[in-house]
């Protein structure tokens, strides 16, 4: 064997950043897993068990919401701590937090870590990645201080200064990093401060900017002081985020106006029906804090929340989803092939085949995840009687790290539990991402370079 086939060999058996940013979430999840199963991080003082345990943990590294516990009631401030931290590491990446580490060490970050740094961040140019890293953590902190410091001013007065900032600093992180957890109790989310404009709106802007991606953010910051134009990207996360936010929140207004048991509730003004209706269409894009009953909207309203939900936030953000960006490249490809064209243009720009080929996929891949681990929670939970439209409901907001419920994640049985864990996994990780990570591509090289003859296949 010569010495270059042997570095081939060699370069083979390394792992790829999908693998190994893969392999990082999943670790992440068994060590959260195994700290909140310890006795000391429950407010009882006895274990919650390993399934209670690796599914929380699951839920909070994936950004979820989905839980089997009330973290307000059920653990101890300890295991309030690990819970924030497993949020926290998750939502932002833990690829960035090493990065972090590196830099306060004073140590130099190696070429594969600038590229495990960028593959987790989905960006492609190397160039001061570190740099925007670093500024991504001092983004990210600057807006979770300023949302737990607005919240404080409704919370201190309610549950005492100590607990109303700890409350405050817990809602405001889980709320950026668009993870749903809460620690009020009772499992109503914030249904109970529906009537609170302040705490409403404030939810709603850190699910939005949590979501809307951090390069997207810089961009904005950095309009006028020598960036004069927006990115493609950044253009096509705007417009969708906007699509979506306002009519998702015109159409749940217009479903829901007369409903007794959402927005037309005892008490509800018409600023509450406004913020609450906004608030449903942004906490679906993966934030997964409940507003109005997810379980009494009509079914309508449901069907619209679980397509918020399959889109999901923006790349290179700490939600989930398809992504904005994903359903907008396969929406001009439609457009392209109806109109005739042969590729994909926008605002002058022209968009790869191999993006749209990416973002197909990405839909398939995670529609018939969807649609297969749903029709298996059906069948298991025949003889519950459950509507399949919230078990659908459950199942999409489980794949796409949304954590919103119509019908109490701990109601279901155990076996659909444990199908539930792979599947924020996934979402969290990424479809296309794992499949890739997971596929062998041997002599992929090779093969670009082979081609076959041409033959038409019918279709439509």
């Amino acid at each position: 064997m010569t010495i270059s086939s042997k570095r081939e060999q060699a370069r083979r058996k390394n792992l790829n950043p999908g693998q190994i940013l893969a392999l990082g979430f999943l670790v992440l999840i068994v060590v959260g897993g195994l700290l909140l199963t310890l006795p000391a991080c429950s407010a009882t003082g006895q274990s919650l068990g390993l399934l209670k345990g690796m599914f929380t943990a699951t839920s909070a590294v994936c950004v979820t919401g989905l839980t089997l516990i009330e973290a307000g009631v059920d653990l101890s401030p300890l295991g309030q701590g690990v819970l924030l931290a497993l949020i926290q590491v998750g939502g932002l990446g833990f690829m960035a937090f090493a990065s972090l580490g590196m830099v306060l060490l004073g140590r130099k970050i190696s070429l594969r870590g600038r590229l495990l740094l960028g593959e987790a961040m989905n960006q492609s140019n190397m160039k001061g990645m570190v740099r925007l890293s670093l500024w991504f953590f001092l983004m990210a902190l600057a807006i979770e201080l300023a949302g737990a410091a607005v919240l404080s001013i409704r919370f201190i007065p309610r549950y005492g200064v100590g607990k109303g900032i700890w409350m405050s600093i817990f809602t405001a992180i889980s709320a950026f990093c668009n993870a749903g957890f809460d620690l009020f109790g009772q499992y109503n989310s914030v249904i109970s401060m529906q009537g609170d404009p302040t705490v409403i709106i404030t939810l709603t802007l850190l699910i939005l900017f949590g979501g809307m991606g951090f390069a997207v953010i810089l961009e904005l910051l950095s309009l006028g002081r020598g960036n004069r134009r927006l990115s493609l990207h950044a253009k096509l996360v705007l417009i969708m985020n906007a699509v979506l936010l306002f009519g998702g929140a015109l159409m749940v207004y217009l479903l829901e106006y007369s409903n007794p048991a959402t927005l037309a509730a005892e008490g509800m003004t018409g600023t509450d029906k406004v913020t609450n209706a906004f608030m449903q269409s942004m906490t679906c894009r993966t934030a997964g804090f409940a507003s109005i009953d997810q379980g009494a909207m009509k079914p309508a309203t449901k069907m619209l929340s679980c397509f918020l939900m399959f889109v999901g936030a923006s790349p290179a953000s700490t939600g989930g989803g398809i992504k904005t960006t994903t359903l907008a490249v396969s929406l001009l490809m439609i457009w392209s092939v109806i109109r005739g064209r042969e590729h994909i243009t926008l605002f002058g720009k022209e968009v790869s085949q191999d993006t749209a080929r990416r973002a197909v996929a990405l839909m398939f891949i995670a529609l018939a995840f969807a649609l297969v681990v749903t029709t298996a929670i059906v069948i298991l939970e025949d003889s519950h009687g459950f509507d399949t439209l919230d078990l659908g409901y459950e199942t999409i907001s489980a794949i796409t790290t949304t954590g919103l419920s119509a019908m109490g994640t701990g109601n279901l049985r155990v076996s659909s539990q444990i199908l539930l864990m792979p599947l924020m996994y996934l979402g969290r990780v990424g479809p296309l991402t794992l499949a890739v990570a997971l596929a062998h591509r041997a002599n992929s090289r090779v093969q670009n370079r082979v081609r076959h003859p041409e033959e038409n296949v019918m279709i439509g």
